[in-house]
């Protein structure tokens, strides 16, 4: 994907996330919200097959549920901290920042929002 795409849908992401609820640095959970974090890069084909659906889930639970991508590739610390052995990987934190849920490789919508719904209800 293009670094104009990810920018962009950085962005967006970040547009649809209230300022309050953003994390500091960008790279966790969401104090006090519903967080997936989505950890892969820019030239990995299913990460890039993700962008869309993440993109998706962003729109759909914007004012619930934070979405944060992580480029391991600009952030490799990042992959440590988060254990990463492969990528995609997308971390499910609940509204106490604790790790609730984990996938490994592409995930669809459907999928996701199903994770996420479970957490919300909680």
């Amino acid at each position: 994907m293009r670094r104009g795409v990810v920018v962009a849908w950085m962005l967006l992401a970040l547009a649809l996330t209230p300022p309050c609820a953003r994390a500091a640095s960008g790279d966790g959970p969401v104090a006090g919200r519903v967080t997936l974090v989505d950890l892969g890069s820019g030239a990995c084909v299913p990460c890039k097959m993700m962008q869309p659906v993440l993109e998706a889930v962003s729109a759909r639970y914007g004012g619930r549920a934070a979405v944060v991508f992580i480029d391991i590739r600009k952030e490799p610390d990042a992959a440590k901290a988060y254990g990463i052995r492969l990528i995609p990987t997308q971390v499910f934190f609940g509204r106490d920042g604790k790790e609730a849920w984990r996938h490994e490789g592409y995930l669809d919508e459907p999928g996701i929002a199903a994770v996420l719904d479970r957490l919300l209800a909680e």
